[in-house]
């Protein structure tokens, strides 16, 4: 299967795009930005374009074609879930568990979250720890505080 990577700028670093011709495979923070793909298929122009809106505060939902190359079933349906969490607000890795079915898989919740191949767009920075204290993120937790604060909460 072919694959297209498309370096984006954001104001939380370079992020990696990859996708096929017509889904999207992975979005992950990249050290710096690398030469694109000679072909850019339609799919990565218009994750381009819905991030350029999500950041600019205009798009709160994407609508992209994901489709997961790896993971564990149990991984793809935490990060399903955490497509669910709405914009501006947060859920607990606890909440997620319950919404999984599995009430006792907190720390497999976190362990899924931390593996999320596709950031932002599944929106992982919007897991919190269970007193409402933020907690790891795979990016850095000064990016997701800006996330979370781009989404109109106030965190520190």
């Amino acid at each position: 299967m072919d694959q297209y990577q498309y370096f984006y700028h954001s104001p939380v670093g370079v992020l990696s795009l990859i996708a096929s011709k017509t889904h999207i495979l992975e979005i992950s923070f990249a050290s710096f930005a690398q030469e694109n793909s000679s072909y850019i298929p339609p799919i990565l122009l218009t994750c381009k374009e819905q991030l350029d809106l999500y950041f600019s505060g205009k798009l709160i939902h994407f609508d992209l074609p994901i489709e997961f190359k790896r993971g564990t079933p149990f991984q793809q349906t935490v990060w399903r879930a955490l497509s669910d969490i709405p914009y501006g607000q947060t859920a607990s890795y606890k909440d997620i568990a319950v919404k999984v079915g599995n009430p006792k898989a907190v720390r497999a919740v976190g362990g899924a979250n931390n593996k999320n191949p596709i950031v932002i767009v599944i929106p992982c920075h919007r897991v919190i720890g269970n007193s409402g204290k933020l907690v790891g993120y795979g990016g850095g937790i000064d990016k997701k505080v800006w996330l979370l604060n781009h989404e109109n909460k106030e965190y520190k």
